[in-house]
């Protein structure tokens, strides 16, 4: 199933994927449909009633990695993010003015279902409760080193894109065999598999339970595969997983 969460009468609505229109779950206007036109889409995260952690993986992908003339790494590399940085489907997203260089990166986003600390990496999909796409743009002329994405590369306000929907876990039996893509104004830019990564969403589960808890809610971002172009204010970015669903986006100043 495909949830999503939307601004739309005047509230904040759950819903989700029905006959190509949004129907919406709960509250006084439960099991009316939307269009997907009418409403404002947020990023599709359950509510948690503790700070989110959000992790985010760099070169994960090895042809990403030669692509940005860095060794791949030996083990996760990993950095944190804050939920700040989240926007919804269709939004926008600010290019500062002075920068040279800023990309998409088109991710399959890893939603927690359950409390996890040291799992077993053969039962870490038990512990996955939907996947979505993000797009976790970077500035790189901000990198200080390959090893330490910076605050100002990674963690800016509308830098992120995610959604427009959650998708239950079981229904995408295979997320090691999904294509990714990226088009920057109909033209495609970026394609790629689930299947290059070089730690996959069970061998990441089982690393960061093994030394933090992993709580319902919380968002793996498990990086991008090479392609990456920079982006300025105009460009529309729509970055597809198969099975997940098509994310829009446009840079503005």
């Amino acid at each position: 199933m495909k949830h999503a969460r939307i601004a739309w009468s005047g509230a904040v609505q759950n819903a989700i994927e029905s006959e190509g229109q949004l129907r919406i779950t709960q509250g006084p206007h439960k099991g009316h449909l939307v269009s997907f036109d009418d409403v404002v889409w947020l990023p599709p995260l359950p509510p948690v009633a503790q700070a989110r952690t959000v992790i985010a993986l760099g070169l994960n992908y090895a042809d990403h990695a030669r692509e940005l003339e860095f060794k791949a790494p030996e083990e996760p590399l990993a950095f944190m993010k804050g939920e700040a940085a989240f926007i919804g489907h269709k939004a926008l997203t600010k290019r500062p003015a002075e920068v040279k260089y800023m990309h998409y990166e088109c991710e399959l986003a890893v939603v927690i279902g359950r409390t996890a600390r040291h799992v077993k990496k053969a039962d870490a999909y038990d512990y996955v409760g939907g996947y979505t796409v993000a797009n976790d743009y970077a500035i790189r002329d901000y990198l200080e080193n390959w090893y330490r994405p910076n605050l100002r590369v990674k963690n800016r306000d509308t830098c992120t894109p995610i959604g427009p929907w959650l998708v239950d876990a079981a229904d995408v039996p295979q997320p090691m065999a999904l294509k990714l893509q990226t088009t920057v104004n109909g033209k495609v830019t970026q394609s790629g598999t689930t299947a290059d990564m070089i730690f996959d969403v069970s061998t990441l589960i089982e690393y960061f339970s093994s030394f933090m808890t992993l709580q319902p809610g919380d968002v793996i971002l498990t990086g991008t595969p090479d392609g990456i172009v920079d982006c300025q204010p105009g460009d529309v970015i729509v970055t597809e997983i198969e099975g997940i669903g098509q994310l829009i986006n446009t840079i503005t100043l």
